[in-house]
């Protein structure tokens, strides 16, 4: 303050200035010192201001004889560059018998800080403890905060720990200065390390503290310390106010209310800024509701909102729909003389679009007429954006094509149809529209599938003079390969380019997509082409796509032809695309192409996962190669990729549809020692064989098994385990768990019916058997003439009315059974 009122009271005498002699002896008075000072500092600035090659350097040579630290601070502090302050820095450094001070450092500090220059103030922190400058304990927090505001806080937690080699204890407000940096910073483990060396803690410690722990989200802890803050009464403003802002980011809107409620019934109230924040966090949230209590609150406190304020919350009610509500806060700031941005206005028409189309009109007629050309276009733009967003994509086009009509025959007003038979837009000045407007409708045709019109647009859109927007042309092409229009997609990228758009990647994966879900390779390795060509990378779902396509119409050659040529382009497909490949080679039964590919991937560019390893182990079992099957899961192990659960459940079928049950339970052994655990499908797959070689005690054990270890059994191994127990010759035991499927909901097929029925029958049980024979007939209309249900009925049918002993009357239902599928399939 004291160099200010110098500096200040030199400037009222000018032109005392040229005559200061700067090599005053150490003999002048005082007020000769002062002002020898001034001049100095004035001489100083007047050179330092300069470029570097317009200073004069004898001059400098001079000035530098009485250099003084005071001078130096008055120069820092008045330079208006911080590369001129930094310049002047160095160069006082370098001069002979000078030396800085603490004050002088941290004006330095303090300038770069500002500037955001972290690099040079750790360097100038460097210097500082190598010249072992003096500071005082208020200097050294001064510092710190320098330091902390960059960022540098590690760099804070030195200077604080080495204050002792710059000859400085720290007090009271050094502690606080270091904690409040390392709570801004978040390190909270490090200001409870820190509080706990201090001796007599005050306010603004805890304070700082409470900060702390609200950055970083610790709720218990804040409480804590805030109750201690209570206990010592230093609660005030400030602190009300750290944990209102941190319980509105945290979401907690009822605490906020509940410490606003405390915070007034202290006395206290919240400052108009903390205010603005609340009202900003509640829209953020959600809870516009809340924002507009704390609106009524601000207002009562006699704060004015402003037009921030009312554009947050306005749009907050747009959004969550309560137009009329967002219509009456927007009038109620008009009355007060806040007057909307285009903005706020662009907002509150597109909202009203669709719903209030009448307020709508109002609005856009209200506000267009004071607004040029531009402006009003922007506000018919927002009617688009509207319409499109409520679905009404075909009247927003309809409205654009009445501004087009505009360009091509201009009117002082008239009639344009809305999007409600009573409204009616109104065009009092020739508004034509740009390329937006056509982007805004286009986009909203092609969400809404209106292609045809779309493409009509666009046709005479470019007639008109128009280019549209690139977002536009992608969409369009994107929504026409989606349903397959692949030449009229083609028709659009034609265009798009002789408009002068360069096709992106986006654009040719829209085309590719198209051209692989035909299947058609050869398009496809020519757009590929020309892709690597611009720079654009194929998406690689894709890619798979075409080769399942391929593959499932039997092309596996043409699908493994279309990656070779991907390769040969530049473009490596990746580990899927080449599995669905051998899933093809498998599915055709030919393995050994199928095996080679799989050796060729894995000495390339690929490590197959598991998933490739299961597709080529499923293709060795289905094909009875087992060994072969197992050769491949005993590499998977050695490449260090564990077998999943699918992988044993492939090896475990494959067993035991050739009847090898040992070699099946072996792996069954592994799943569980590998912790690969066994699903509802290894047990049934053990169980259906064990009852196909006759082993069903075995089978039954296992089903135990697998309700005991919590795998539920589903309708497919109630029917293996029915089957199975039917053709070892015990259906009794069969019909025990098969009435326990249907009471478990698992309705049986009609063949497991037919199954059970004549099993019965062979055992002599017609009893139960006729008792299933009334529930399966209602499915009798299914059963075709050539088909063995077909065989097995007219086999139960038969074994039924040779039996006299079932009643008359079940025996006339088995006739009429009989006659009419008689009937039926003659």
């Amino acid at each position: 303050m004291a160099l200010r009122a110098i500096r200040a009271k030199a400037r009222r005498l000018p032109s005392l200035l040229p005559s200061l002699n700067i090599h005053s002896s150490s003999s002048s008075t005082d007020i000769n010192v002062s002002i020898s000072s001034h001049s100095l500092a004035h001489h100083l600035l007047d050179q330092f201001s300069k470029p570097t090659l317009l200073r004069d350097s004898e001059r400098l040579r001079t000035l530098a004889a009485g250099l003084t630290p005071d001078a130096v601070e008055a120069v820092l502090r008045d330079l208006q560059s911080w590369r001129a302050a930094h310049d002047f820095f160095r160069w006082a450094s370098d001069q002979p018998g000078f030396r800085h001070t603490c004050y002088t450092y941290n004006a330095m500090a303090s300038i770069l800080s500002r500037a955001r220059q972290p690099s040079l103030l750790k360097s100038l922190l460097h210097e500082v403890f190598s010249r072992k400058c003096p500071m005082t304990p208020g200097a050294l927090g001064f510092l710190i905060r320098c330091l902390g505001s960059q960022g540098l806080v590690d760099e804070a937690g030195l200077v604080f720990d080495h204050a002792e080699e710059l000859s400085c204890v720290p007090n009271s407000y050094t502690y606080n200065c270091l904690i409040e940096v390392l709570a801004n910073a978040g390190r909270f483990k490090m200001v409870e390390s820190r509080f706990r060396e201090m001796r007599n803690p005050g306010k603004y410690t805890f304070t700082s503290i409470l900060k702390s722990y609200c950055n970083a989200g610790m709720v218990e802890e804040v409480w804590r310390v805030f109750k201690e803050i209570s206990d010592r009464g230093w609660v005030d403003e400030h602190v009300f106010t750290i944990l209102i802002v941190s319980f509105c980011k945290w979401g907690k809107v009822d605490k906020v209310l509940e410490l606003v409620e405390a915070m007034e019934g202290c006395g206290m109230r919240l400052n108009e800024k903390t205010f603005c924040v609340l009202v900003h966090g509640f829209v953020k949230q959600g809870r516009v509701q809340n924002a507009l209590q704390m609106f009524d609150k601000m207002k009562r406190a006699g704060f004015n909102g402003d037009l921030a304020l009312y554009s947050v919350m306005i749009e907050g009610l747009c959004v969550e729909k309560k137009l009329e509500s967002a219509l009456a806060l927007y009038r109620e700031m008009k009355k007060i003389g806040i007057g909307p941005d285009v903005r706020l206005v662009k907002t509150m028409i597109s909202s009203l679009c669709g719903v209030d189309m009448v307020n709508a009109n109002s609005l856009l007629e209200e506000e267009g007429d004071k607004l040029s050309l531009d402006g009003l276009l922007s506000l018919y733009n927002a009617v688009l954006e509207g319409m499109v967003r409520f679905g009404e994509a075909e009247r927003a086009h309809l409205l654009l094509r009445a501004m087009m009509a505009c360009r091509s025959s201009p009117v002082a007003s008239g009639d344009i149809e809305g999007v409600a038979s009573d409204c009616l837009f109104r065009i009092k000045k020739s508004v034509f529209p740009n390329d937006e407007s056509f982007n805004i409708v286009v986009c909203g045709l092609c969400k809404g599938e209106k292609l045809d019109i779309a493409l009509v647009l666009l046709d005479d859109m470019i007639s008109a003079g128009y280019r549209g927007k690139l977002l536009m042309h992608n969409n369009l092409i994107s929504k026409l390969c989606s349903v397959g229009r692949l030449e009229e997609s083609y028709n659009v990228l034609k265009k798009m380019r002789e408009l002068g758009f360069v096709p992106t990647e986006f654009t040719h994966n829209s085309i590719f997509y198209c051209l692989c879900k035909k299947g058609d390779s050869s398009a496809a390795i020519d757009l590929l082409k020309e892709m690597r060509h611009q720079g654009h990378v194929p998406w690689i779902k894709y890619c798979t796509l075409i080769v399942q396509k391929l593959c499932k119409g039997g092309k596996v050659d043409e699908a493994c032809s279309f990656l070779e040529d991907m390769v040969q382009i530049g473009f490596l497909p990746d580990i899927i695309a080449y599995s669905a490949t051998i899933d093809g080679m498998c599915r055709v039964g030919d393995m050994d192409k199928a095996l080679k590919l799989f050796r060729d991937v894995s000495s390339g560019c690929y490590l197959p996962d598991v998933v490739a390893h299961n597709i080529l182990i499923n293709g060795f079992c289905k094909a009875g190669r087992l060994a072969d099957a197992e050769e491949i899961l005993n590499e998977m192990v050695n490449k260090g990729i564990f077998p999943s659960t699918v992988t044993y459940n492939l090896m475990i079928d494959g067993w035991c549809k050739e009847d090898r049950i040992d070699k099946a339970i072996a792996f069954f052994s592994k799943m569980n020692d590998e912790s690969a655990p066994p699903s509802v499908v290894t047990y049934t797959s053990l169980i259906d064989g064990l009852c196909s070689v006759g082993r069903t005690e075995d089978a039954l054990r296992f089903w135990n098994e697998m309700q005991e270890k919590g795998c539920l059994p589903n309708k497919i191994a109630y029917s293996a385990l029915v089957h199975g127990l039917c053709k070892c010759g015990r259906p009794d035991t069969a019909l025990l768990y098969f009435i326990e499927m249907k009471e478990r909901t698992f309705e049986p097929d009609v063949s497991l019916y037919l199954l059970m029925i004549n099993s019965l029958l062979l055992k002599g049980n017609s009893v139960n058997a006729f008792e299933l024979l009334e529930q399966v007939l209602p499915m009798v209309g299914s059963i075709k003439s050539d088909s063995k249900d077909y065989r097995l009925m007219r086999k139960a049918l038969c074994e039924l009315s040779k039996d006299s002993g079932i009643p008359l009357d079940k025996r006339i239902l088995i006739d009429s059974v009989c006659d009419i599928q008689e009937d039926t399939y003659k």
